[in-house]
């Protein structure tokens, strides 16, 4: 019986406030709200917060936070960097605020759950040290080739396999993410049981809207826009999908301030201005459902870059327009995109403008194959929540939750 959890993840905090990127820690909470959960928040480099902080939750209420005093004393060499790329200092922090929390509490734990290695690493120790009694690596993000620098990335994957043998289960969010491990050098005979834990939704973004209420010939792009997500090609696309649909229309639900004068001015350079919409950042993952909900076809044009964690990662923004009854595009890359065309709510196009636009088009011509689409993508979002996910998760694990 699983009385007592404590979860070690990392956030992004804007606006004195953690937003939606984060590590799972929404969906944990909920799930466990009957538990004593207890959460090691260590702000992602980049974030305007950089001290770790101590929460303590019960029905799903915070009834306490403090402060790490590590992290305080860390504060001189942390507070310069900017750069939201893997920071060793940060790493550290997190290594050394989880020893520092656990030695602060009074009590011990049933049930350990961290996101990534380092995180992860504290937790084995600590259980070694009778502090914690089962271990769980939660890994929402991998690539066998994750920097381009040959040390760092070598005592990256080093990293994953000591978790992968030392914790006591692994949850991984794609199928994809083991095979590559083992391809890797990791030996599946010394590995711990893998359980796959996808993504998911609150019921709360499962919302569906009447047919007679979508934009017509309508697209919409939700997510970060870094290139590797492919939001150029999406915009490239759209002159040619115009010659075909005049009134095509491209939402693009995300912000970033580097990022977006660059893309506008794309927008600008093929004269579509006034069919593409920037909506900016939508702050909770909820927030996005309703933004969404009311377009046609969501687009998910990953970029097949070698070396791209997008190959072996679960893909957010595909279940999110699943949840609002969106067929989707997506390239070839994410293993999600493959699922979904399965289940027939998907088709797959390569990552390039020709291939895009041509998907977009055969789906906007062919009022049967869309309604089609629709109800596949409304009946795989149905049983996709967080609950289903993690209790079918802790059932694979024998535990049961108070």
């Amino acid at each position: 019986m699983v009385k007592s959890v404590l979860i070690g993840t990392f956030s992004v905090w804007k606006n004195r406030k953690r937003t939606a990127i984060n590590g799972m820690i929404e969906p944990l909470l909920s799930f466990f709200s009957l538990q004593t959960v207890d959460l090691i928040d260590g702000p992602h480099p980049g974030s305007e917060k950089i001290v770790t902080t101590f929460e303590h939750y019960q029905n799903e209420k915070l009834e306490k936070k403090r402060i790490s005093i590590i992290s305080l004393l860390m504060y001189p060499f942390l507070k310069n960097i900017r750069n939201n790329s893997t920071q060793l200092s940060f790493k550290l922090r997190d290594f050394l605020s989880a020893f520092e929390f656990v030695l602060r509490s009074p009590k011990k734990y049933d049930l350990f759950i961290g996101l990534e290695s380092i995180f992860t690493l504290s937790g084995i120790f600590l259980k070694q040290l009778g502090f914690i009694k089962i271990v769980v690596y939660y890994v929402s993000d991998y690539s066998p080739q994750r920097y381009s620098n040959l040390l760092l990335n070598n005592i990256y994957l080093a990293l994953d396999r000591f978790c992968c043998y030392h914790a006591d289960y692994i949850w991984d969010v794609s199928p994809a993410m083991h095979p590559a491990r083992i391809k890797a050098g990791l030996d599946p005979k010394k590995s711990v049981p893998v359980i796959l834990v996808p993504n998911a939704l609150f019921p709360s973004q499962i919302s569906i809207i009447p047919k007679n209420k979508l934009l017509p010939d309508s697209l919409v792009y939700a997510g970060t826009l870094g290139s590797e997500n492919g939001i150029e090609v999406a915009i490239e696309a759209l002159p040619i999908i115009l010659q075909k649909f005049p009134k095509a229309s491209l939402h693009i639900i995300g912000g970033d301030a580097e990022l977006e004068p660059d893309l506008k001015q794309l927008v600008k350079e093929n004269n579509i201005e006034k069919n593409v919409v920037f909506h900016g950042f939508v702050p909770a993952a909820q927030g996005v459902t309703k933004a969404i909900q009311k377009y046609m076809v969501g687009l998910a044009p990953y970029r097949a870059f070698p070396g791209s964690a997008r190959w072996y990662a679960d893909a957010t923004k595909i279940r999110l327009y699943m949840g609002a009854g969106i067929p989707v595009i997506s390239s070839q890359v994410p293993p999600l995109g493959k699922v979904v065309q399965e289940k027939g709510a998907a088709i797959i196009a390569l990552d390039n403008k020709e291939d895009l636009a041509s998907a977009v088009i055969k789906i906007l011509s062919d009022k049967k194959l869309y309604e089609k689409m629709r109800d596949r993508a409304i009946a795989f979002a149905k049983d996709n929540t967080w609950n289903n996910v993690y209790r079918g998760a802790l059932k694979q694990m024998q535990l049961k939750t108070g």
